[in-house]
């Protein structure tokens, strides 16, 4: 997606990621590889398709977050990106707090 499309800067982010698909209440297990306020990316080999409702869970080092996220990118054997439609005000901190350490890359 080109850069100035988005909404804010992208940062690399590796942490464990667990998504459960709303409709068939399936779940996998993937990686982020990057972050932002607005989103993620994740690898994985069998990605959700374009426009599909989610529930990702993100968790590192010790804190997790939990959002309401649609898919917005899906290439096979590559991963997905994530458009976050909600996140508990709560939670928005750790998200601050992750990215207050990284790099944009």
């Amino acid at each position: 997606m080109p850069s100035e499309l988005r909404r804010s800067p992208r940062y690399l982010f590796f942490a464990s990621a667990e998504i459960t698909d709303t409709t068939s209440q399936s779940t996998m297990n993937a990686r982020t590889s990057e972050l932002c306020r607005h989103g993620c990316y994740l690898d994985m080999m069998n990605p959700f398709l374009d426009g599909a409702s989610l529930r990702v869970r993100i968790t590192h080092e010790g804190q997790a977050v939990d959002a309401a996220a649609r898919v917005v990118h899906s290439k096979p054997n590559v991963g997905m990106g994530l458009s976050f439609d909600q996140i508990d005000a709560r939670q928005a901190p750790i998200i601050e707090q992750w990215l207050s350490t990284l790099e944009a890359c």
